[in-house]
């Protein structure tokens, strides 16, 4: 198994047009985003690059080598700007994240769950941390 980097690198590139979003492009990783302004679209673009990231490492697939800042070519309107991104914090947040599930019941079950305020996903895990042995 190839050992995950902590922190990637990556150029981006900043697009201004008048009243527009600032778009921003990862060359490398062929991606993009935009933002209302400056911190937003950085903002974006770092949580862009964690999730891009986070899906290669999980899917197995070859990291590209990201571009050095000075070789990335822009337009007047453009600017090449160093995107970083913490990965730990990032994979910790990824394995954190809800998904949903479908479960089937009987009618009358659900009926009397919603009558007595139960709450589904709370007494899902609950039941599976106990099945598991989870959390003893």
């Amino acid at each position: 198994m190839k050992k995950k980097a902590d922190r990637y690198f990556y150029p981006a590139v900043f697009t201004y047009e008048p009243d527009q979003e600032i778009a921003v492009v990862f060359p490398d990783l062929d991606c993009a985003t935009s933002g209302v302004n400056d911190d937003d679209a950085l903002l974006s673009a770092r949580e862009l690059l964690g999730c891009v990231l986070f899906g290669l490492e999980e899917d197995g697939e070859d990291i590209p080598a990201p571009s050095h800042l000075r070789d990335v070519q822009t337009q007047d309107n453009e600017r090449a700007v160093l995107i970083d991104v913490y990965m730990p914090s990032v994979r910790e947040r990824m394995n954190n994240r809800s998904i949903n599930r479908t479960i089937t019941l009987p009618a009358w079950l659900n009926a009397i769950a919603l009558e007595n305020n139960i709450n589904f996903s709370q007494l899902m895990q609950d039941a599976l941390k106990e099945r598991l042995q989870i959390g003893r």
